[in-house]
């Protein structure tokens, strides 16, 4: 896993329609929460994007984006996205290219780890969170990083 404080490597996936985007395009209105899991549609990584989906307004009411990256293809994505209701991006890395280039890749290069990025603007990693199995460390760390956005915004305020 890449560390706090490194640069996010740059990156081109297609989404869950077969449209090429990059990083500089998922930072290009805000900051990017970017979450690696290892499969649609099994019990964990629904849990995960579903618990994403639920406090996406609260995300977005706060300037963050949000994109999921796992090896599965584009329509897998995009079955995935429809029947979870997932109002975020999500990118198919088949290849492992990103994976990769994150250091999320599973041991043996089985597998992908379960692990979510505070990615800012000019590409620094903010914030990570590695926790393949208690997904709900995932969702915590999401909420913590809207809540700090949000008294961030207040004090520019106030």
């Amino acid at each position: 896993m890449l560390e706090v404080g490194s640069r996010a490597p740059e990156f081109v996936l297609t989404n869950d329609e077969g449209v090429e985007i990059s990083l500089t395009d998922l930072l290009a209105d805000g900051p990017l929460i970017l979450y690696f899991y290892p499969a649609d549609f099994t019990p964990g990584c629904t849990k995960e994007a579903c618990s994403i989906r639920d406090i996406h307004n609260d995300i977005q009411s706060v300037g963050l984006q949000v994109a999921g990256i796992s090896p599965q293809d584009e329509d897998s994505h995009r079955r995935f996205r429809e029947e979870h209701n997932l109002p975020f991006t999500l990118l198919s890395d088949p290849e492992k290219v990103a994976i990769r280039m994150y250091d999320v890749d599973g041991p043996f290069g089985v597998g992908v780890r379960r692990v979510t990025f505070l990615i800012t603007q000019d590409r620094e990693i903010q914030d990570a969170v590695m926790a393949d199995v208690r997904i709900g460390r995932h969702q915590e760390f999401i909420e913590k990083a809207v809540n700090l956005r949000e008294t961030a915004s207040k004090r520019t305020e106030g």
